[in-house]
C-alpha cells in the first residue's frame, strides 16, 4: 500500500454528517509532541493510555470529539478492532439499555504505512461531562450524580450476573459519564436526569466465556524494556477488573481524589455500600470502606505516575536518539 494512501470508512447510524478528506488532513498534518501545533488546529479534550479526544478547530469537523488511536500493525488487526468496537456500542445500548452519544469511526492509513482508528462521537458541552460537572453541582447533587452513574453501572451488572458467558466490561469512572441536557447556567439535577455513557474505546466483552479484545493491544504504547513485566504482572488484572463491580466502584470513588474532591469519599462510599446492599444483594459485593479507596488511588498514583514517566523517556529516546517516529501523544503534568 502506498504509504500516501488514506482510507476512509465512516459509519454514523444516527445521521450526522462528517468532512472526512478534512480529517485526512488533519491525522497528515498531525504533531503528537505538539498537538496543538499541528497544521489543522485542535484542542486537547482529554487523555487516555491509549488514546486522544481532540476537538478539531475547523469549519465540518466542529461539534465532533475524535479519539485517535494509533495502536495497530496492520489492517486486519484494525479491521477485527473495528468488529468489536461495533459489537460493544451494540450491546451497550441495544441488550443492556445504555445512552450513547451519536458516534462513529474513521479508519485511514497513516504517512507511515500503519492504521490509525477515529472514534468519532458528537462533542457534548463540557460543563456535562462528570468530572467538570462536579465544579457546577452542590455536594448533594454531586452524590445524587454518582448515584445515578450507579443506576446506569448496575444494568451492566446484571445484565452480567444474568449472562456470564457473555459479559461486559466498563469503566465507571466519573469522566467517562455526561448530563444529558445539563445548562451550567442553571446547574441542578435532579433523580429522573439521564446520562450518556462515553468510553467505548476499549471494547472488552466476553464470546462463549472468551475474551474478545486482544490484551496485548495495551501494550502496545509501552516502552519495549517494561512490556515483559507489564504483561506478566498487570495485563490480566486490567482484562479483568472492568467486569468486577466492587473493583469498578472502588475506581471510581477514587477518581474523586484525583478531582480533588477528597470530601466526597465517605458519602458515596456509604451510598455505594448501600446500593449494593439494597438494590443488588445478588451481586454479592462485599462492603467497600473508605481506607480501601484511599488506599487503592495511593497506589494507583503511583504506578501510572511512573507508568507515564518511562514513556515520556522512551518518547525521548525514540525521537532524539533513534531519530525514530513516536506516534503517542502524551499528557503533560497531571494533577493528582
Amino acid at each position: 500500500m502506498n504509504a500516501k494512501t488514506f482510507t476512509v470508512s465512516f459509519q454514523n447510524p444516527r445521521g450526522y454528517e462528517v468532512q472526512c478528506d478534512l480529517l485526512q488532513e488533519f491525522e497528515r498534518g498531525l504533531d503528537p509532541l505538539n498537538p496543538q501545533a499541528s497544521h489543522i488546529p485542535c484542542h486537547v479534550l482529554g487523555y487516555g493510555e491509549i488514546s486522544t479526544v481532540f476537538e478539531i478547530d475547523v469549519e465540518g469537523l466542529r461539534e465532533l470529539a475524535f479519539k485517535r488511536m494509533c495502536l495497530f500493525e496492520t489492517q486486519a488487526e484494525a479491521q477485527s478492532f473495528l468488529a468489536h468496537y461495533l459489537e460493544y456500542n451494540r450491546r451497550l445500548e441495544s441488550e443492556i439499555g445504555l445512552h450513547l452519544p451519536p458516534y462513529g469511526y474513521a479508519l485511514l492509513v497513516c504517512d507511515a504505512g500503519r492504521p490509525v482508528f477515529y472514534i468519532i462521537q458528537k462533542r457534548l458541552l463540557p460543563a456535562s461531562i462528570g468530572n467538570q460537572a462536579l465544579y457546577w453541582l452542590a455536594p448533594q447533587e454531586i452524590i445524587l450524580l454518582f448515584e445515578i452513574a450507579l443506576r446506569e453501572l448496575l444494568r451492566v451488572w446484571q445484565y452480567n450476573h444474568a449472562h456470564p458467558d457473555a459479559k461486559v466490561g466498563i469503566d465507571g469512572q466519573i469522566s467517562n459519564w455526561a448530563i444529558a441536557g445539563f445548562d451550567p447556567r442553571h446547574p441542578s439535577l435532579d433523580e429522573t436526569a439521564a446520562l450518556y455513557y462515553l468510553d467505548t474505546s476499549s471494547p472488552m466483552y466476553l464470546q462463549g466465556g472468551v475474551e474478545q479484545l486482544d490484551p496485548e493491544l495495551f501494550l502496545r504504547s509501552a516502552p519495549p524494556y517494561l512490556v515483559w513485566i507489564l504483561r506478566l504482572l498487570f495485563v490480566k488484572d486490567v482484562m479483568t477488573r472492568y467486569y468486577d463491580p466492587r473493583k469498578v466502584i472502588i475506581d471510581l470513588i477514587a477518581n474523586f481524589y484525583k478531582e480533588q474532591r477528597p470530601e466526597l469519599v465517605p458519602g458515596l462510599v456509604a451510598a455505594a455500600n448501600e446500593c449494593f446492599t439494597r438494590q443488588a444483594v445478588e451481586l454479592g459485593v462485599r462492603e467497600i470502606t473508605v481506607k480501601e479507596v484511599s488506599d487503592y488511588y495511593r497506589e494507583d498514583e503511583v504506578i501510572w505516575s511512573l507508568y507515564l514517566s518511562f514513556r515520556q523517556f522512551d518518547r525521548f529516546v525514540r525521537r532524539n536518539v533513534l531519530h525514530r517516529e513516536y506516534p503517542y501523544i502524551l499528557p503533560g503534568k497531571i494533577k493528582r
